[in-house]
């Protein structure tokens, strides 16, 4: 048996999202989880189960403090268009801002792994799904409101919006400043008619 566990788990998650951001999941083995941390590697499975374990913890924890978080919690009495500009604008902020350009996490063990790794495909491919769904419910919301046509295709402009959302992410390692950056999200808005500035007055 390991010894018995002593450190923070708060924190061991927190170190294990940076390795697993910074190297990627494939190269983030559990030995290299164990070192990280300081612990045995019996220590680490006693604590975690499996590499795959703690790598949900991880990107749970990533999800919860990534600048699309505000769209999670959205006010329907609240204009919509305004709110996705505003967020794909921090998105661009913090990326640029990021030294060593990692982009997305969540993008990077997509781009990584998806196709190619049943361990963690599924989990990736569903969080994809409700990020895409949850663009969608904001969509209908806007409709509602009357920002945008109630006739608009949901499905297929939050499919844009996750593309987009993708899309800077994998940029942000090359295209390093912060208006260049978010030109690409203006005209890429502004097409699909989703600029705040494309909205019209709410339906009562």
């Amino acid at each position: 048996m390991g010894r018995p566990i002593s450190f923070d788990r708060d924190e061991a998650v927190r170190i294990a999202m940076y390795e697993f951001w910074d190297h990627g999941y494939n190269a983030t083995s559990a030995k290299a989880l164990s070192e990280a941390l300081g612990i045995t590697r019996s220590s680490f499975y006693n604590a975690f189960e499996s590499r795959r374990s703690i790598f949900e913890e991880a990107l749970a924890l990533y999800k919860s403090e990534a600048p699309d978080r505000a769209l999670d919690a959205v006010d329907v009495n609240a204009p919509v268009l305004p709110l996705l500009n505003s967020m794909f604008k921090e998105v661009c902020r913090i990326l640029c801002e990021d030294g060593d350009a990692r982009g997305c996490m969540t993008v990077n063990c997509l781009a990584e792994s998806s196709g190619r790794n049943p361990e963690i495909d599924g989990l990736l491919v569903s969080l994809t799904e409700a990020s895409i769904d949850r663009f969608a419910g904001l969509l209908r919301v806007a409709a509602k409101r009357g920002e945008i046509p109630r006739k608009t295709q949901f499905r297929k402009k939050a499919l844009a919006l996750q593309t987009l959302l993708t899309g800077i992410n994998l940029m942000s390692k090359v295209v390093r400043d912060e208006k260049e950056l978010m030109s690409i999200v203006s005209q890429t808005l502004s097409g699909l008619g989703l600029s705040h500035t494309h909205a019209t007055r709410p339906t009562k």
